[in-house]
């Protein structure tokens, strides 16, 4: 099969590809590994950031994303893709699936998202959603007034911290070591606040509640102690999923795709879309606009070049 456009992954990113793609009379398909797959967002128990969907169910509007893109006519290829093959004669690719036929593409859009670092530790699945959450620009407005703990040493666990201080009466930063990765101007923000209490040599062994999580079990300093907080949020770090595109297209040290607001990366007629790509900000709506963004490069590019 021949197209123009070949969207390696659901979400935000990839539908919102799907949907400006198909708008602009682009043949396109979403090859998406998670039967109906609408990424990330389908875990989160309520979505109040999200421009007039105020409190939806994650799933929902995920679902409603992908009905919007099906509406349009968008084909769908539930398989997982193996390889990317750049056809040098003809400035396009073939995509490779598990177990579909090859497909031929004159552009590929790359939004197959990120995996979370775990924990691994007891409660952990069984909270998560419930408690737990990963993201506390999403979440945190849930913890106003409440108390909640950041698992984390680096950057993002001390911006999330500082973020979350705003919002919660109580703030514990769990460090593992006395020595953070974060930079000196956001741990000496966090020592400041006096809200947030940072907790070093502390490691998280399980977490406890009944319906939702109300406590962390710690080692301290090789003592057990029980911490009481109403929200967890794991920031531990993220990989992102592009193992396909090494090789083929630019990456930073920890495996982000680089590529500015339109998307364009070093490799042409490839644009990357949402979490993958070098970003300040991961959220489902900017997620969103890059699938348009990609969408609009990919148009222009296929333009210029067949």
């Amino acid at each position: 099969m021949k197209y123009d456009v070949v969207i390696i992954g659901g979400g935000a990113a990839g539908l919102s590809s799907a949907v400006y793609s198909q708008r602009a009379m682009l043949k396109t398909v979403v090859v998406e590994q998670e039967y109906m797959g609408t990424g990330q967002i389908a875990e989160s128990p309520r979505v109040d950031n999200y421009l007039g969907f105020f409190g939806l169910d994650g799933a929902e509007l995920g679902d409603k994303f992908r009905s919007h893109a099906e509406a349009l006519g968008t084909e769908f290829l539930n398989d997982e893709v193996t390889e990317i093959i750049s056809l040098e004669s003809s400035n396009g690719y073939k995509i490779k699936p598990s177990e579909g036929d090859v497909l031929e593409t004159k552009t590929v859009i790359f939004s197959a998202g990120c995996k979370r670092k775990n924990l691994g530790i007891k409660g952990e699945k069984e909270f998560s959603a419930r408690g737990i959450s990963f993201c506390a620009v999403c979440d945190g407005a849930f913890y106003k007034n409440k108390t909640a703990a950041v698992i984390g040493a680096g950057d993002t666990a001390f911006s999330d911290a500082l973020y979350l201080a705003n919002i919660a009466s109580k703030v514990y930063i769990i460090a593992r070591r006395d020595k953070f990765r974060a930079g000196n101007s956001l741990v000496d923000a966090a020592k400041k606040r006096g809200n947030i209490e940072i907790l070093t040599n502390t490691v998280p062994i399980e977490f406890t509640g009944e319906k939702s999580v109300d406590g962390i079990i710690l080692n301290a300093n090789g003592n057990e102690k029980k911490l009481a907080v109403n929200g967890i949020f794991i920031a531990v770090g993220s990989v992102p999923n592009t193992a396909l595109l090494s090789g083929i297209a630019k990456l930073d040290e920890s495996g982000y795709v680089v590529a500015d607001e339109d998307g364009v990366t070093s490799a042409a007629g490839i644009f990357a879309a949402g979490d993958v790509r070098t970003k300040r900000l991961r959220q489902v709506i900017t997620a969103a606009a890059d699938g348009a963004n990609c969408a609009v490069s990919a148009e222009k590019y296929i333009r210029e070049n067949f």
